[in-house]
């Protein structure tokens, strides 16, 4: 179909350059200047030379779009013959290959139909050896059989007696060990009790501490919040009305902030050296701490601020334990309590 369409191009074109060449013919002047001739004329037809040019340029670009149009379907035919030609030789690789292995197959299969026969002579010569061995082993097992029933029955009695001597021997290792693990459960039942009496006796100790530290604290509280009110009143009374004395005043009330910050800072160190386990290693050892609390007395914060690394360990546990200290009702009291430095030393 390509091949019809290249050609009817060819011919388009040829039909095109003979009308070219014919119109050029028709319009060139071959006639030499002459008078007219009296009577008709005939009118010349006129070639526009423009229109010619066109027509020319037009043939030219077919013919090369023709050209191009075949150049291009040689190529592809190339393209085409290349690739049947690496079909064919890639065909003949595998039909070669195939070959090969056909004849590899037919050699493998007549080494093992060798080889099964080598293997059937050696299987039957195995079989008569081995029915050979078994005959002479039956007669030696028959043999060792009755020697074999005879050691039996000497080895049994001397089992027999062997095994009644052992298991006399077990009852009376099991008695012992019956005797030792119940003397061992008494004393691990004893070191048991002596323990959580122990236990018992401590948490009690402990208990009854602090209820007494919890009461003292109490009573403490209600003791400073009578003086801080009896001393209030007595302020009051003693400085209402005397402006001229409002230094002295104030010195005063600065001694019940300090006096009290001071009594509820041992308060604060009783409650945490209640709550911290004691250990022989803190004998004469000493912790700065630097606590903070809220305005209800709830601890937001505890640093160690120096002293030994093991106390203080011990005694931020005991702060954190304690939780929650008790304030005074004066706010400048407080406020004062809310960031407050503590040296704990253990008692013990």
């Amino acid at each position: 179909m390509k091949k019809n369409n290249y050609s009817v191009a060819i011919i388009v074109s040829l039909f095109f350059h003979a009308v070219l060449i014919a119109a050029l013919i028709w319009g060139a002047d071959f006639t030499t200047s002459k008078p007219k001739p009296v009577g008709s004329t005939i009118q010349a037809v006129v070639v526009d030379p423009a229109l010619v040019n066109q027509q020319a340029r037009q043939i030219r670009e077919q013919r090369d779009a023709a050209k191009k149009a075949e150049k291009e379907r040689l190529e592809r035919l190339e393209q085409q013959a290349a690739a049947l030609e690496q079909q064919r030789q890639a065909e003949e690789e595998r039909l070669r290959k195939l070959r090969a292995d056909k004849l590899q197959a037919e050699k493998a299969a007549r080494e093992a139909d060798a080889e099964r026969e080598r293997i059937a002579r050696e299987k039957a010569k195995v079989a008569e050896e081995k029915r050979q061995a078994d005959e002479e082993a039956r007669v030696a097992r028959e043999a060792a059989k009755k020697a074999e029933a005879e050691r039996q029955a000497k080895l049994k009695a001397k089992q027999e007696a062997e095994e009644a001597a052992r298991q006399a021997e077990i009852a009376r290792q099991k008695k012992v060990e019956e005797q030792k693990r119940a003397e061992e459960a008494a004393r691990k039942a004893e070191k048991e009790r002596q323990a959580k009496l122990a236990a018992k006796k401590k948490a009690e100790e402990a208990a009854r501490k602090a209820e007494a530290a919890r009461k003292e604290a109490e009573r403490k509280a209600k003791e400073a919040k009578e003086l801080q009110r009896q001393q209030e009143a007595a302020l009051n009374d003693m400085f209402a009305g005397l402006e001229a004395e409002s230094e002295q005043r104030g010195g005063a009330k600065g001694q019940f902030i300090a006096d009290e910050t001071a009594r509820y800072g041992e308060i604060y160190k009783q409650m945490i050296q209640q709550n911290l386990l004691f250990d022989q290693n803190f004998s004469g050892k000493e912790c700065n701490l630097q606590m903070r609390l809220s305005a209800s007395g709830l601890l937001l914060d505890v640093a160690d601020v120096g002293g030994d690394t093991s106390l203080c360990r011990a005694a931020k546990a005991a702060v954190v334990k304690v939780s929650q200290f008790p304030m005074p009702e004066d706010p400048e009291v407080v406020e004062k309590l809310r960031s407050i430095r503590l040296t704990v030393k253990p008692v013990s």
